[in-house]
């Protein structure tokens, strides 16, 4: 920031606060502006932007002991008063300035000493911008104020059917102590769960971070997910693929629903059952049956005479005719 700048900006009035406003106060006022001209808030907006910088500024020197007790002494200098950057005017705006401090002796050159060390300068030259006066390295964009704290990350790995249907657990955090997180239902593995404000404390009076919950389902040995529908594989046996048949297949809940297999049903067609998927808020899946035709690995005397009496009288079609035409052509 330019010398300049502590003469004219007067940040108080930037806050809209007294001169005597408590810290409590000040930061109350400040987190209200950020709040409303937070440029994540006002996208596109560059007045909103400019006046988001402005508040963070004033808010990173009042909200220092240290620099809001030199900014009032710079300030009680008078406005009046101007450094420039050479020639004859130069000398005249550093009396001005100077003069402030008490005339003659020891008492001034002491005063000398603590206007260069307010403004930094030395071997490295001026520094504003990244010295006590200047922006801080922290807020957005580097444009001052209160830094939020860091974020914890924690795991956790659910059973399947706590992943569907939501549950309200109990984890340890960092510093031992328990707490809760509401599992919302239909929570996928891989997905994360932010908890605000519960990680750690800002180091300078901002929000603090964030819980991030990082999720891990157990598979389940019968039902798999797709998207907000359940899928699981049905077996049949030939004879109720090929005569039709009414089955009773597993839901997720626990109970059974009956499903109408229809005679020449295909092995690897799916039958839906409605409503019986993942519920949630933005909405409720179904659940899909795979069928999938069983071949018996054993058969007794009985069974296969049956079926080599089918064989003989079963349609003489190639059902590999068509695939072999196709690939021909």
């Amino acid at each position: 920031m330019a010398s300049q700048d502590w003469f004219d900006k007067d940040f108080y009035k930037t806050l809209g606060v007294s001169k005597d406003v408590s810290d409590a106060d000040l930061k109350k006022t400040y987190r209200k502006l950020a709040r409303k001209y937070h440029p994540d808030s006002n996208q596109g907006d560059a007045a909103a932007e400019a006046k988001f910088k402005e508040i963070s500024e004033a808010y990173s020197v009042l909200s220092d002991a240290e620099q809001r007790k030199e900014y009032d002494e710079i300030r009680a200098m008078g406005s009046g008063a101007r450094f420039t950057s050479g020639g004859a005017g130069a000398a005249g705006g550093f009396e001005d300035v100077f003069s402030r401090f008490g005339q003659g002796g020891r008492g001034q050159s002491a005063d000398f000493e603590d206007i260069f060390a307010m403004f930094n300068q030395g071997q490295g030259g001026g520094s504003f911008g990244s010295g006590r006066f200047g922006q801080t390295s922290g807020g957005y964009r580097g444009f001052g104020g209160p830094q939020k704290g860091a974020d914890v990350t924690a795991r956790t790995t659910l059973d399947f059917v706590t992943a569907v249907q939501g549950e309200t657990i109990t984890l340890q955090g960092e510093d031992g102590k328990p707490f809760k997180v509401k599992i919302p239902a239909g929570v996928a593995d891989g997905q994360k769960i932010r908890l605000r404000g519960r990680g750690r404390p800002s180091p300078d009076g901002g929000e603090s971070g964030d819980i991030v919950v990082q999720i891990k389902v157990r598979p389940h040995p019968v039902f798999t997910r797709d998207g907000l529908n359940l899928r699981l594989t049905v077996p049949v046996t030939f004879t109720e693929a090929a005569l039709g048949a009414t089955i009773e297949v597993p839901t997720l809940a626990g109970d059974v629903v009956k499903l109408r297999v229809a005679p020449g049903t295909p092995s690897g067609r799916i039958l839906r059952v409605k409503g019986r998927g993942v519920k949630t808020s933005k909405g409720t899946g179904d659940l899909l049956a795979e069928l999938q035709v069983a071949v018996p690995s054993h058969l007794d005397d009985a069974a296969r005479e049956a079926l080599l009496a089918f064989q003989a009288a079963e349609p003489k079609e190639n059902p590999r005719g068509e695939m072999m035409a196709k690939a021909q052509a």
